[in-house]
């Protein structure tokens, strides 16, 4: 909860500062000029591209988190993933300190995936693939 906080409010900040310009670009008028309903414009014309941005902020927040995550466990001694890495960096321990640092690779480098993934998903105009010369 202590560092789960920081991260939602600046996700929260970001999801409202992306609906704000979305909801004045020319797509958003035209859908609500051709009568569709507010709930309708917001869900699936607005939110999908402003979620955009969001996206990378909480792949980025992704980062923050493990270290902190380091920093909460260490000073309120829970036990956990950073504190092992803490105790494996403390004792010298190579393989267990290369197994976390690893682990935490991974877990970044997935998230990242997952937001590509997620890139593809959300806006249509995004496709991965070979290219065609």
């Amino acid at each position: 909860m202590t560092v789960t906080f920081t991260l939602l409010a600046h996700v929260a900040r970001q999801t409202r500062s992306s609906m704000l310009e979305v909801l004045q670009t020319n797509y958003v008028r035209a859908a609500r000029a051709r009568g569709l309903p507010e709930r309708v414009v917001i869900l699936r014309h607005a939110l999908r591209n402003a979620l955009l941005p969001t996206i990378t902020v909480l792949t980025l927040d992704l980062g923050f988190l493990v270290g902190e995550i380091v920093v909460v466990e260490t000073v309120f001694a829970y036990p956990g993933f950073g504190r092992l890495t803490v105790y494996a960096i403390q004792q010298r321990d190579l393989p267990l300190m290369q197994a976390c640092i690893v682990s935490i690779s991974a877990i970044y480098v997935l998230a990242n995936l997952i937001a590509d993934l997620l890139y593809a998903y959300f806006d249509p105009r995004i496709r991965y693939g070979a290219v065609s010369a």
